[in-house]
C-alpha cells in the first residue's frame, strides 16, 4: 500500500485506527442512512470537516409513490461548501489501472459495486447476495491486491479474493459486461471558514426550503399504505427489508441528518422546537418499521394510521416553523 504521506483524496485515513464522524455514531436512531449519503458523510469528516453543513437539501425529501427520496446532497452544494468538484469517471480500460491514476492524484473514486464482496456488509450482504452499493475508492494496490475505500459509517479494506470481486469487469461467460458507473471527487477549491459556511448553510436552506414537496409526503406515503402492504404480504419474508430501508429508513434517517443540520446552524436555542421535531419523525419512522412488519404479516393495515398522522402533522409543524423563520429572517435583512 501507499504510504500515508503519499497522494490520496484523505491521505491518513487508517481502516483499522479509523474514527467515524458523530454522524454516524450507534447511538444514533439510524447509523447508517443510504450508501451516497453516508460516503459522503465520511470523505468530508475524513478532510477534517464538518459534514452537517451539506445538510440543507433534507428539506426535499418526498414520497415517490413507492419508496421515499433515496436523498444525496446536491454536488452545487458540495462545491460551494467545501470547493468539491465531481467529475464522471469514464471505464474505457482496465479498472485498476484507472483507480490507480486517480487516487495518485489525490481523488477520490465514486464507484458501484456489487455489495457481496464487501466486507463490511458481513451479515448483510457479504458473500450472501448480490447489492448494487456506491464506495469511494481511496487508496489501491494492484500488486499487492488491496482496496482502502469509505462506505457506510466508516472506512475498510477488501483484499485477496474480495479486491478481486469488487474490481471484477470484463468478459463473462463469453458477454461483455457493462463497466460501472464512476465518478472522481476533486478537491479543487478551498472549503469555506465556520462563518462563511453559515452563511452559506443558510442561503442553502432557504433555497431548499423553497425546492421541498408541494404535498405533505408522510401523509402520500399513508395514502398508499394499504397497497404497498398488500404487494408485501405476497412476497418473501426478505422483501420487507428492502422495503423498509427504501422507505422507513429513508424517511427517519433524513430528518435525524436535518435535525443535527440545525442543531450546527442555528444560534442557542434558535431552532429548538424544529429540532425536536425532527428527532420525532426520527424515532417516530423507527418504531413505526416494527408496526409496519407486524401488520405485513397479518395483512392488515389496522392501527397504522394513527401513528402516521402523528408524524404528518409533525411534519406539517416542522415546515411550518422553518417557513416562518426564513421568512422573517429575509425581511430583517
Amino acid at each position: 500500500m501507499r504510504s500515508p504521506s503519499e497522494s490520496a483524496f484523505a491521505p491518513h485515513a487508517d481502516p483499522i485506527a479509523y474514527v467515524a464522524s458523530a454522524l454516524h455514531d450507534a447511538s444514533r436512531d439510524w447509523p447508517q442512512t443510504n450508501c451516497y449519503a453516508d460516503l459522503w458523510i465520511e470523505a468530508i469528516h475524513a478532510r477534517g470537516l464538518r459534514p452537517e453543513p451539506m445538510l440543507a437539501f433534507t428539506a426535499t425529501l418526498d414520497f415517490e409513490g413507492d419508496q421515499f427520496t433515496f436523498f444525496k446532497p446536491p454536488l452545487e452544494d458540495l462545491e460551494s461548501l467545501y470547493g468539491f468538484s465531481v467529475r464522471e469517471l469514464s471505464i474505457y480500460d482496465d479498472l485498476a489501472g484507472h483507480l490507480v491514476e486517480q487516487c495518485a492524484r489525490g481523488r477520490l473514486v465514486l464507484i458501484e459495486v456489487d455489495a457481496f464482496h464487501l466486507p463490511d456488509t458481513r451479515g448483510v450482504s457479504y458473500g450472501l447476495e448480490s447489492s448494487k452499493t456506491t464506495i469511494g475508492v481511496n487508496r489501491i494496490d494492484p500488486g499487492g491486491r488491496v482496496i482502502d475505500y469509505f462506505h457506510n459509517e466508516a472506512y475498510f479494506r477488501a483484499e485477496g479474493p474480495d479486491y478481486d470481486g469488487v474490481l471484477a469487469f470484463g468478459a463473462d461467460a463469453g458477454r461483455l459486461k457493462l463497466p460501472p458507473y464512476a465518478e472522481i471527487l476533486k478537491a479543487d477549491f478551498a472549503p469555506l471558514d465556520d462563518k462563511a459556511a453559515r452563511d452559506c448553510a443558510r442561503r442553502l436552506l432557504t433555497r431548499h426550503l423553497g425546492r421541498r414537496p408541494a404535498r405533505n409526503p408522510i401523509a402520500a406515503f399513508a395514502a398508499r399504505l394499504p397497497d404497498l402492504v398488500e404487494r408485501m404480504s405476497t412476497r418473501e419474508p426478505e422483501f420487507f427489508h428492502k422495503f423498509a430501508f427504501n422507505s422507513l429508513r429513508q424517511l427517519g434517517a433524513n430528518f435525524e441528518l436535518m435535525g443535527s443540520h440545525l442543531a450546527w446552524l442555528g444560534d442557542k436555542d434558535e431552532f429548538a422546537a424544529e429540532i425536536e421535531a425532527c428527532r420525532a419523525i426520527s424515532s417516530g419512522a423507527k418504531a413505526f418499521q416494527f408496526l409496519l412488519a407486524r401488520a405485513t404479516v397479518r395483512r392488515k393495515t389496522v392501527g397504522l394510521e394513527a401513528p402516521l398522522a402523528v408524524l404528518s402533522e409533525t411534519y406539517d409543524r416542522l415546515f411550518d416553523g422553518l417557513t416562518r423563520r426564513d421568512r422573517a429572517l429575509r425581511l430583517a435583512s
